[in-house]
């Protein structure tokens, strides 16, 4: 699932989410097994009063919470797209491992398949769908279209089977186009993506299937789940349920799944810049940073700053030497 000598396939799979619950553990072990920079923040993630935050490139984002009144030593993570997508297989599988090892629950965890050569477009489907031939346990079917607010051009459409609410549902988008907006050079790269979010008893029991099945038959694993949750048949909306369930698959739906069976597993390259850097500090904790400002004086961020050079490590030093200097105050390391 991840054999790099092999040819760039048109089907591709990534890990999108990861979210965990750990009945007791130390924050130090967690961010140890996750890796990346961590700091404890003010404020407070999903009702646990303490709280810690790590970034990884322009979407790489982790929290920790832990502290809970009744349960002060659960600890809850979640792990955004640009963390968990960045890891091989093999760590993939063996954080998951270490979460059940402490008796923990996976409560959320994203799939994306990706058609890169979008063989399949959201139109194509939509128009399946609404002649009745999308055969899904879903109850709730919408479409979110996107278009420009200055002229009123179409930016492309998200289809969505089922909702927040339910332990699955299933995003189809073009990928391309949403990167395209955002001026990503990798947009080329990409095309149709099916992402599946799966939450609680199917988010654990789909991560207890990827650690313990073989690459090839966690390819198979994934393609029936989502296949078992919408299909694609040559069937109509009149038709009785034991007939669509019955009918023929759709020729595109077929060649469709039978390639993201055969897909490979890839790991996304996250290149931070000082650029990105700023804009995450400026997004995550510009506010705390002011209220440390208003609560401590000018000379407490001072000495954070002398305390945070003094951790820079070979990763920071290359950021800082990336480019011309902008920022006119820089304390080196003592």
């Amino acid at each position: 699932m991840n054999d790099h000598t092999m040819e760039p396939s048109p089907f591709t799979q990534t890990i999108d989410w990861l979210a965990f619950t750990l009945p007791e553990a130390a924050v130090e072990e967690i961010t140890d097994m996750i890796g990346g920079d961590w700091f404890k923040t003010d404020t407070g993630f999903r009702g646990y009063p303490i709280s810690w935050l790590t970034s990884n490139g322009r979407q790489g984002v982790g929290k920790l919470g832990t502290g809970a009144h009744r349960k002060t030593k659960e600890v809850h993570v979640d792990l955004s797209a640009g963390i968990v997508s960045t890891w091989p297989e093999a760590k993939v599988r063996t954080v998951l491992a270490w979460i059940f090892e402490q008796r923990g629950h996976v409560t959320r965890l994203d799939v994306a398949l990706d058609d890169r050569q979008a063989l399949v477009a959201v139109s194509t489907v939509k128009q399946a769908v609404d002649a009745g031939q999308a055969v899904t346990r879903s109850q709730k079917f919408q479409t979110v279209a996107a278009s420009n607010m200055r002229d009123g051009t179409a930016k492309g459409e998200t289809l969505y089977f089922g909702s927040r609410e339910s332990q699955t549902m299933l995003r189809v988008y073009d990928k391309r186009l949403e990167m395209e907006q955002k001026g990503r050079e990798e947009a080329k790269e990409f095309g149709v993506r099916w992402e599946l979010e799966l939450k609680q008893e199917r988010a654990q029991a789909c991560a207890k299937a990827l650690i313990n099945l073989q690459p090839e038959d966690w390819r198979e694993f994934l393609v029936g789940i989502l296949r078992s949750y919408v299909d694609f048949r040559e069937t109509s909306r009149e038709a009785e349920p034991w007939e669509k369930y019955r009918a023929p698959l759709l020729p595109w739906w077929q060649v469709l799944t039978e390639g993201f069976k055969r897909c490979r597993l890839v790991i996304q390259k996250v290149q931070q810049t000082i650029e990105t850097v700023c804009q995450w500090l400026g997004q995550s904790v510009s506010a705390m940073l002011a209220l440390a400002y208003r609560r401590r004086g000018e000379e407490f961020l001072k000495d954070l700053i002398v305390i945070g050079t003094q951790k820079w490590k070979a990763k920071h030093w290359a950021l800082l030497n990336e480019g011309p200097e902008k920022t006119p105050y820089v304390l080196h390391p003592a």
